[in-house]
């Protein structure tokens, strides 16, 4: 428990937080956390979920089913470091606002899309904008809690992403069988239309529950304004404690940056922002020499393999579970993968089928597999995550997880029913997820503190490339052969597990 402090105290950030304790306000901030990091699920993940309703209405080729999937991603790529650059110059609240509604008016503009390219275009735009929010609200939340509390906060991360990886599939049970069918002039609407249009509530709830929230006052000291960080000391103080902002013990704060009294242009923040930006980059030079260049480069090709299979695999899943109950239901004694695959390609409509058949609606079963594979993920990182305080464990970890999704991933291709689909994918999903979850726990104690938000940057960066690049791939390998995608990633699987044997691992070394 920290010391009071005297009344003409001065303190840093780290014993002004402190001071603040943890209670109400800390809850509250977590709570309204949660919709912006489940509409970052939302907007990676919802597009999987309406291809198999979709497909006919929108006539959707294998190849267009690839770049739907792949554009949302290729949106985050382009804006993550512009992103960086706004957070910087207008704050991590206004971000979290402006990034939240305005996210939540694309999602709305693809329930709208009437064609696949106004789909793709609308969704390219919700991947650009939902990379923002889903950066800053991380950092956002760690800038609230003191050391004590801070390192909980990954892990509230990600148990809120497993728990709306569970959302979204609910969602898709309850609502996508319903027959929805609705005109607006000539806009014609069904009901994956809004199902997407539903997926914006998280976007539009975290703009909005933001406006109430104060700013960071780690980033407000930053920026040299402690008259305004002391003031939302003194809140948060007032919320935890159930006492007078005027009793806050704090009374002056201190930092490396010289106090601010006035408020500054936007012209002179964004010049300010580009200072600090270029003169960041100058102390990243030692991530340009050994022994971090190395390691850097190594960690960044086995991330982009691993997040290139993972989400060649996740997002394709709904579309597989639904052909499958398909072929289940019409009686195919032929449920093999190539059976599934050969179906989904060959998938033609007339114009007379599609004017009569294009609201299409799939049973609840198939996406209550979607769900069962979802908690079995969330179910796995709630028990995997405490053994990782064993020192064996943690060390070998990902060397045993990559060596057993490599055969998880080729056992894809001999699947012949939706229960084995389910079990397979679900097991692989799960233990893929922990490999991505140790490189970063790996990559953070490993690089020092001046390169550590780059580099992990970058290792995001590329794991989005993967995503991009195996989803247009994935439908060039069906085309080729039933067995040519398995093929390709058991290849990349493999490669990734013999790139993690000269990959030295220790999440519980102290920090650099």
């Amino acid at each position: 428990m920290a010391k009071a402090a005297e009344p003409d105290e001065t303190a840093d950030f780290e014993r002004a937080i402190s001071e603040c304790g943890f209670g109400l306000f800390n809850v509250i901030i977590l709570i309204c956390a949660l919709p912006c990091l489940t509409a970052m699920v939302f907007s990676a993940s919802v597009i999987s979920y309406v291809m198999p309703t979709a497909q006919c209405d929108l006539n959707l080729s294998v190849m267009d089913m690839g770049m739907l999937n792949a554009v949302t991603y290729a949106g985050m790529i382009l804006s993550a470091i512009p992103w960086g650059f706004i957070s910087d110059t207008m704050g991590r609240r206004s971000v979290l606002i402006i990034g939240g509604f305005v996210d939540g008016i694309f999602v709305l503009c693809s329930a709208l899309s009437q064609n696949s390219i106004q789909l793709m275009i609308f969704k390219f735009f919700d991947g650009l904008i939902i990379c923002g929010p889903f950066a800053v609200v991380v950092s956002y939340l760690a800038e609230f809690h003191g050391q004590k509390h801070r390192h909980y906060i990954m892990f509230f991360v990600g148990l809120i992403i497993s728990i709306g990886a569970v959302t979204l599939p609910l969602i898709a049970y309850l609502l996508l069988p319903l027959h929805i069918y609705f005109k607006l002039g000539n806009m014609k609407f069904h009901t994956w239309q809004v199902f997407f249009a539903i997926s914006a509530i998280p976007s539009f709830l975290s703009g909005l529950l933001h406006i109430f929230l104060p700013e960071s006052p780690k980033f407000l000291m930053a920026q040299g304004y402690y008259n305004k960080a002391l003031k939302s000391f003194q809140r948060i103080y007032a919320i935890n404690k159930r006492k007078s902002r005027e009793s806050y013990p704090i009374k002056t704060l201190i930092d490396a940056v010289p106090e601010r009294m006035e408020e500054e242009t936007v012209k002179r923040k964004c010049w300010r922002a580009k200072f600090i930006f270029f003169e960041g980059l100058k102390q990243l030079k030692p991530m340009w020499s050994c022994p971090y260049l190395g390691v850097a480069i190594h960690v960044y090709l086995l991330h982009f393999c691993q997040i290139m299979c993972v989400n060649s695999v996740r997002l394709w899943m709904p579309n597989i579970f639904a052909t499958i109950h398909t072929l289940e239901v019409k009686g195919y004694s032929d449920r093999s993968m190539c059976a599934v695959l050969k179906h989904d390609t060959q998938l033609n409509f007339t114009k007379e089928e599609k004017n009569q058949e294009c609201d299409i609606h799939h049973e609840p079963e198939t996406y209550s597999d979607n769900i069962i594979v979802a908690a079995i993920g969330l179910i796995g990182y709630l028990v995997i995550f405490p053994l990782l305080s064993i020192q064996v464990i943690a060390s070998h970890l990902l060397k045993i997880s990559l060596l057993i999704s490599t055969f998880l991933v080729g056992g894809l291709y001999f699947t012949n029913s939706s229960l084995s689909m389910l079990l397979v994918s679900a097991f692989y999903l799960t233990v893929m997820g922990i490999c991505a979850s140790t490189v970063i726990s790996m990559t953070v104690v490993y690089f020092p503190t001046l390169m550590r938000t780059m580099v992990l940057l970058l290792i995001m960066t590329f794991g989005r490339l993967g995503s991009v690049a195996g989803n247009m791939l994935l439908p060039l390998f069906i085309k080729i052969n039933c067995w040519a995608p398995f093929l390709w990633l058991f290849s990349l699987m493999m490669l990734a597990f013999l790139m993690s044997l000269f990959l030295k691992v220790n999440i519980k070394q102290a920090l650099n």
